[in-house]
């Protein structure tokens, strides 16, 4: 390692509360002053390289990243919340004569130096990697939640084992990228491989394998896999469920039918993927079942490749219920200027086959309220209706101990810790968790990539011995020809405040609930939603009165001296 020291800026030029994407060499530093303190990390967000600088600064020493709201700690370069796969870099500074001094090595100053490695690499892990001994986490599941948990209890000093029972055949991946480009290239795909978390986490991965059945008084998870006919058993002293959900099949006939897909995993995105023409051909029919995020992220990755895109959705316009009529409607109108045919209020009849080749899907049958029912010609479907939660191994027939924690549709109630209730030692994660939302104890169960990532965190946090209440706000994103950015928990809104036009894909839109704003989103208006997630976690958003007149969030100071007192940091 080669230390340089270099001013990179006058004193002066950098007030309270500010941050400023600096040179270093012939790379970039994040300076971030807080008071009298300037601190310095590496500039790009470890998530998608989004520029720092660009994003949210807070007075308790956060910086949130404009695109996808992962959250650093600008004293350490730590984590605070997913989607970061690793921490940033800090660097030492100091201020000499009215200029700004930060010590550094160069080369990890570079866009494309996104990793720090985990804290306790240095320090060495306790116990055998992926070992049965007593201290030991297991996690079942392997998806975003199981990632940022391992990572989490590895940054709060959790050293002991770690193993991770994993159905999916390979490392945590970034599952957002399915739906939004039907990438199935693993080694894109994957946060780490399991090589770099044995070597730098010290985790144990198991791929490939389904677990079976629990016993909480034993402490033991039994699991089988294809390649081994007998099961085996593993002892536990913390147990983490991440099992995330299955895709729902409409019960409808013919939803069985060759060229009928359902998009969870890197196998139907490579299914989906094969079954649509080149680009060059734009031969194939495609009918998607569902307006929900993924089937229109689906929309917007192929409608350039296919012949025809009909979508059949149950509200009058996509994301009715998730983001209002006005703007999922402006929505709706870039894809219908795109060629894609809606057919909204609609349900599906059945699902037929083709006359040309017998048990391959030839069309949809859709049935809408005062018409007569149509035939959509079809040779590929897609079912974006959901998924249900991936719990069946913790029904009675096959788990001891999970008696009254399961809801009717599979969630498993959890506490404010993420603790299964009555279940000493476990907790669930990610899509199955019904958790009570912080600020208003509603129970709720949230279908989010990101907070199955926050989950994680959180619930890795409390193992290490820094018991973590999830208190994170909610966010998401969708790619809809343009980035929609999405914060809060805005169901059973009674209002909505737009400023700007969706129907141009230019908006910023306010959730109204009991007179508050409960959630925010947005089109080409970052970091607006970066700094309402800060917002609504600081208690300071502005009220619906004062945003009708002209409130502008981006104004709101949450990061000066004067900031700090008032949220009492």
């Amino acid at each position: 390692m080669s230390l340089k020291t270099i001013a990179v800026l006058d004193e002066a030029e950098l007030q309270d509360g500010q941050m400023k994407e600096v040179p270093f060499s012939d790379g970039k530093v994040l300076l971030s002053r807080l008071g009298d303190k300037v601190h310095a990390t590496s500039a790009f967000c470890t998530h998608y390289g989004a520029p720092l600088a660009k994003g949210v600064l807070t007075a308790d020493g956060r910086v949130v990243c404009p695109w996808h709201e992962a959250c650093f700690n600008v004293c350490t370069g730590d984590i605070e919340d997913a989607p970061a796969p690793s921490a940033l870099h800090s660097f030492n500074t100091h201020i000499t004569s009215g200029k700004i001094y930060v010590t550094a090595d160069p080369s990890k100053t570079k866009s494309d130096n996104k990793s720090r490695a985990p804290k306790l690499l240095a320090e060495g892990f306790e116990g055998s990697v992926g070992g049965t001994g007593k201290h030991g986490v297991v996690v079942v599941g392997g998806g975003s939640g199981a990632f940022q948990l391992v990572e989490s209890l590895r940054e709060h000093g959790f050293k002991g084992p770690i193993t991770v029972l994993s159905k999916e055949t390979h490392a945590p991946i970034d599952r957002t990228k399915l739906s939004k480009s039907l990438l199935s290239d693993i080694s894109k795909l994957e946060w780490r491989t399991a090589a770099d978390l044995k070597i730098k986490y010290g985790a144990g991965l198991r791929t490939g394998v389904e677990v079976t059945s629990i016993s909480t008084t034993a402490k033991t998870v039994t699991f089988s896999s294809a390649s081994s006919p007998s099961k085996e058993t593993i002892e536990y002293d913390n147990l983490v469920l991440a099992t995330g959900g299955t895709p729902r099949r409409l019960p409808v006939e013919g939803n069985d039918l060759k060229g009928v897909f359902t998009l969870r995993g890197v196998g139907d995105a490579k299914a989906i993927d094969d079954a649509i023409s080149k680009e060059s051909d734009k031969t194939t029919r495609l009918v998607v079942i569902g307006s929900s995020f993924i089937s229109m992220e689906l929309v917007a990755t192929v409608v350039k490749r296919v012949k025809s895109v009909d979508v059949i959705g149950m509200e009058s316009v996509p994301f009715e219920t998730v983001l209002g009529k006005e703007v999922g409607g402006g929505i709706m109108k870039f894809h219908e200027g795109k060629g894609v045919k809606f057919h909204m209020k609609a349900k599906v009849g059945k699902i037929v086959s083709s006359g040309e080749t017998e048990g391959s899907v030839g069309g949809v049958i859709v049935e809408s309220e005062g018409q007569e029912p149509q035939t959509i010609a079809a040779d590929v479907v897609i079912m974006g209706v959901g998924v249900a939660p991936a719990t069946s191994y913790l029904l009675p027939e096959n788990s001891k101990g999970f008696e009254g924690v399961l809801e009717k549709d599979g969630g498993v109630k959890v506490d404010e810790y993420l603790r299964v209730k009555g279940v000493d030692g476990v907790y669930a994660i990610g899509d199955i968790a019904v958790y009570p939302q912080h600020g208003t104890g509603e129970s709720r169960r949230i279908e989010h990539w990101n907070v199955a990532g926050n989950h994680g965190r959180a619930v890795g946090k409390t193992i290490a011995g820094e018991p973590q209440p999830f208190v994170k706000i909610p966010v998401f994103w969708s790619a809809q020809g343009q980035q929609l950015r999405y914060c809060g928990v805005g169901a059973g809104f009674d209002d909505v405040i737009i400023k700007g036009d969706p129907g141009e894909m230019k908006f910023i839109a306010y959730y109204v609930k009991n007179n508050k704003v409960v959630a925010v989103a947005s089109m080409q208006n970052d970091p607006v939603v970066s700094k309402a997630s800060e917002l609504l976690r600081l208690g300071l958003m502005p009220s619906p009165e004062e945003l009708r007149s002209g409130a502008d969030l981006l104004a709101v100071d949450i990061a000066s001296v004067s900031a700090r007192a008032r949220v009492g940091v």
